[in-house]
């Protein structure tokens, strides 16, 4: 493959020397257009020999499309560019291409595993392991194919005991920790289980636990002077073993003023504890080394919480009633909307059955009276209002803007403005118009009742979603447990 990987960079490496006198920013451009020039050469010498009418049709059609798109630049112009755009694209997608190919072939090839002479390369200890896949061809035989992980170099025993040597050295300073020196532990000490750069598992044991735990943990506090403890590690690598001991003081814990007074206190308290525990009563220490003792009790008040929790609801509180009007009136206008289809119906049939506009508003407004229900209809209470503008002797056509007006829907405005258009100029059509326009909003109904219905299913979304997230949880936490029984 590196063979045709170069042959391909030097087929580039060529078309750009060539290519170096064609016009255009960019190598990739001018080898574009050095490729088209060559392909309109090559056309011209074939023009009077059989020409190829597929790659003609197609040239002119995309000509078209071209010019449709840009009328103001030669069809010719741009399918010019077009070609030279989409070979110099092509171009730099192959040049790319190889050269990541041949950078991949580069790194595969630049550190093989495998040596002359059958022998597989390890790294180093602490590099880890090496993947390697292999090929055995036996003569007569069909070729197998092994995927094969190289372990690292191990260290012979001569090099393990120098390694044992020097790490024995550097383990003193290492598990001290936070202590000065192993003569004068008074913290924990830092046993560690590896020692980076060492191939050794250390494992550690102490001739008194209570004192010097294997994980280092130091309880000197009870101590009243120091005491010698004899801590034994063991460094294992593969087979081999070697026991190392090592002798750490370990001395009482330097308490600070403020420690050992509390430590006094706490003296004091359970002295009292066990003199009063036949009491009613405690008395508590007044006194520590002659100096009295001011006692207050500490009570958890968790009224300040409560203060900010209410503090938030009233802010919440008053967001949500500083959005209530508009809440409402967009509740208002969708019972308008929903309301409209039956009072345009209604109209049409009170005026078909010989009733005027005025006499029909009259008859809306008094069946709304009668089977008025506990809660009001905002579109039937215009109604009743109009009925009442013109029962005080307010024209019809002013009575009727006012109804639209107040509505404040596209859809009212318009039936206002066809029932004062129908008194001032009069018309013979307006069954017929209001008619139609109870068709239109009976259609107009259905679409708004299925935007209703969305959006009441996307709301149901969240309570459904957290009651699937409260079933799998009844379904998961009994089984969770019987499992770790």
């Amino acid at each position: 493959m590196i063979y045709l990987y170069g042959a391909v960079l030097c087929g580039y490496l060529l078309l750009w020397i060539v290519s170096l006198r064609e016009d255009g920013k960019g190598a990739f451009r001018r080898m574009a257009m050095y490729f088209w020039r060559r392909g309109q050469s090559a056309q011209q010498k074939k023009a009077g020999q059989k020409r190829n009418w597929q790659k003609d049709l197609y040239r002119k059609q995309l000509g078209n499309k071209l010019k449709t798109l840009r009328p103001e630049v030669a069809a010719q112009v741009q399918i010019q560019e077009y070609y030279v755009s989409l070979y110099s694209l092509l171009f730099m997608v192959v040049f790319m291409g190889t050269t990541v190919c041949l950078c991949i072939w580069i790194a595969a090839h630049s550190s093989p595993v495998l040596l002359e002479g059958g022998y597989l390369k390890r790294k180093s200890y602490g590099e880890g392991k090496t993947p390697v896949s292999l090929a055995a061809k036996v003569e007569g035989k069909e070729e197998e194919i092994f995927d094969y992980l190289v372990e690292e170099r191990k260290y012979t025993t001569q090099e393990a005991e120098k390694l044992y040597a020097q790490a024995v050295k550097i383990l003193p300073k290492v598990i001290c920790g936070q202590n000065e020196s192993l003569e004068d532990v008074r913290t924990h000490l830092d046993l560690v289980t590896q020692l980076e750069g060492y191939p050794f598992s250390i494992s550690w044991e102490s001739d008194s636990y209570s004192i010097v735990n294997t994980d280092g943990t130091v309880n000197n506090e009870e101590l009243k002077e120091g005491t010698v403890i004899a801590l034994t590690a063991q460094f294992r690598y593969e087979k081999l073993t070697w026991d190392y001991q090592m002798y750490v003081q370990v001395n009482p814990k330097r308490y600070t003023g403020q420690e050992l007074l509390r430590r006094r206190i706490e003296e004091l308290l359970r002295r009292q504890e066990e003199k009063t525990g036949a009491m009613d009563t405690m008395t508590l220490p007044d006194r520590v080394d002659s100096v009295p003792i001011i006692w207050k009790e500490i009570v958890e008040d968790s009224s300040g919480y409560l203060l900010l929790l209410v503090l938030s609801s009233a802010v919440f509180l008053y967001w949500a009633r500083s959005r209530e009007p508009d809440r409402r009136l967009e509740n208002r206008r969708k019972e308008l909307l929903l309301d409209y289809p039956e009072i345009v119906n209604k109209l049409a049939l009170y005026m078909g059955a010989g009733m005027t506009i005025r006499n029909a508003f009259f008859k809306l407004g008094e069946d709304y009276r009668k089977h008025q229900r506990e809660r009001k209809r905002y579109a039937y209470e215009e109604i009743l209002m109009t009925c009442y503008e013109l029962q005080s002797g307010r024209p019809e056509k002013e009575a009727y803007d006012h109804f639209g007006k107040r509505c404040q829907v596209q859809v009212y405005m318009k039936l206002s403005t066809l029932l004062a258009q129908n008194l001032r100029k009069g018309s013979n059509d307006l069954l017929k118009v209001l008619r139609q326009e109870a068709d239109n909003a009976f259609a107009e109904r259905k679409n708004l009742a299925k935007k209703l219905g969305e959006e009441a299913g996307t709301k149901l979304l969240l309570p459904m979603m957290m009651m699937l997230c409260i079933v799998m949880v009844i379904i998961m936490v009994p089984a969770y447990f019987s499992f770790m029984v």
